[in-house]
């Protein structure tokens, strides 16, 4: 690859929209040859990744692809250790404006939570994933969102989820309970982490 096109797609965090390359002079035909040859490769209409032995991550796709999502539920469970299984996709909220044609993308595998403007931007922080800045639901509003959506959860995971954050020394009962009356979800943390809190 092209040294220029190289440090063209590291300055954009490996990932480039058409009318970024259009911009630097990768017209259609010259795309259609870098893709026909393997350089570089479409990872959802409009934007395209390179391919080499450092091709970025998927963390570096999500980022680049969705900057206002935040990272919840399974996603977030794993990032905190409340979980010894594997996300099957990237759990990612979103405001519920946002348009649904955006997340069908074959790779990488996200699941969108579509939320409510009054509740979405509750418990949102940076985090470092790979190296790469992700926004993710902190611990508290995690907690919220397993009790909120604990009938869908495998049972195996939401335990999980509560066993773990109970034994976080980072946990912060003050917050849990602010963010239970934002979220509504006071019962359920008084019936399932009341005993232990």
């Amino acid at each position: 690859m092209e040294k220029d096109l190289q440090d063209l797609f590291d300055s954009h965090g490996g990932i480039l929209k058409t009318g970024e390359l259009l911009q630097n002079g990768y017209y259609h035909r010259k795309l259609q040859k870098l893709i026909k040859n393997g350089e570089i490769e479409q990872v959802r209409r409009g934007y395209y990744q390179r391919i080499d032995d450092n091709s970025y991550s998927e963390v570096a796709v999500i980022a680049r692809l969705f900057p206002d999502a935040v990272l919840c539920l399974e996603s977030a469970l794993d990032y905190y250790g409340y979980t010894e299984r594997t996300p099957s996709a990237w759990n990612l909220a979103v405001p519920d404006s946002s348009s649904r044609r955006r997340f069908h993308i074959l790779w990488p595998v996200v699941k969108p939570h579509f939320i409510s403007e009054s509740r979405f931007s509750v418990g949102i922080m940076d985090a470092q994933i790979e190296g790469v800045k992700m926004r993710i639901y902190d611990r508290e509003r995690t907690i919220c969102d397993c009790l909120t959506h604990r009938n869908k959860m495998d049972a195996e995971v939401f335990n999980s989820a509560i066993r773990e954050y109970l034994k976080d020394p980072q946990r912060s009962e003050s917050r849990l309970g602010k963010y239970a009356a934002m979220l509504r979800v006071q019962g359920k943390v008084r019936e399932v982490l009341g005993i232990w809190l």
